[in-house]
């Protein structure tokens, strides 16, 4: 049996996820990032994942992180759940020190993960559960990420759900050895379906690692055909 969500119930958990923003006590420039996420149906079972994440360090225009990722996905329990195995190319422009001057690295990335989704009333969660294996240069490396996600619909005259909707989510990183913990992103931000297909969302996310943090802009396209 479904149970719905009240309205005071639906604020805490949003502050909830917030709490670690607010527990952070460091210093935080404002970059831009622009996400394009894709996935193709081949057919009622598999698809193929591709996505884009242009990162900025600033409105636009500073290059930080070019992002290339693609994957094929199996989905099973009635489009509930899907396993993917995926590879992806990130170039970064690092900064050296407190100058002008950049350095650029290349990292490839091979990741397996696993998405559930569930509903609660009007709200939809999804978790992802996300494995790396990681080619930074001459070093390897690898990381686990949980990824905790919402979506709620705005009613609208009619007591019916609208195109519009609220977005949030929880993403903590984990190595697998030295310094364990990695980083911890929070966004939340304000979604549109144009169609079946397509939606678009804008809203503010926080990254913070253990000793400073970013603030970003995100405008994220995703589009399922």
């Amino acid at each position: 049996m479904q149970k719905k969500l009240s309205r005071a119930s639906l604020v805490a958990l949003v502050i909830g996820l917030m709490l670690p923003v607010f527990a952070q006590s460091q210093e935080s420039d404002f970059g831009n990032w622009l996400i394009y996420i894709g996935s193709k149906k081949l057919n009622s079972k598999w698809n193929l994942h591709h996505e884009v994440q242009y990162r900025n360090y600033d409105a636009i225009g500073d290059l930080e992180q070019l992002l290339l990722r693609t994957g094929l996905g199996y989905t099973f329990n009635e489009g509930k759940n899907n396993v993917l195995l995926g590879y992806g190319y990130i170039l970064l422009e690092n900064y050296l020190g407190d100058t002008d001057d950049k350095v650029s690295v290349n990292e490839h990335r091979i990741f397996q993960q696993f998405i559930s989704k569930q509903k609660i009333g009007n709200v939809s969660l999804s978790h992802r559960y996300r494995f790396e294996q990681r080619f930074v240069e001459s070093d390897f490396k690898m990381r686990f990420r949980y990824f905790l996600a919402f979506k709620v619909p705005f009613k609208n005259k009619e007591k019916e759900n609208s195109k519009l909707y609220l977005s949030a989510y929880n993403e903590i990183f984990l190595n697998t050895k030295s310094s364990v913990f990695d980083r911890n992103r929070v966004y939340g931000g304000l979604g549109y379906n144009l169609n079946k297909n397509i939606r678009i969302e804008a809203g503010y996310m926080n990254q913070f690692f253990e000793t400073s943090g970013r603030d970003q802009f995100n405008l994220i396209t995703f589009v399922n055909f």
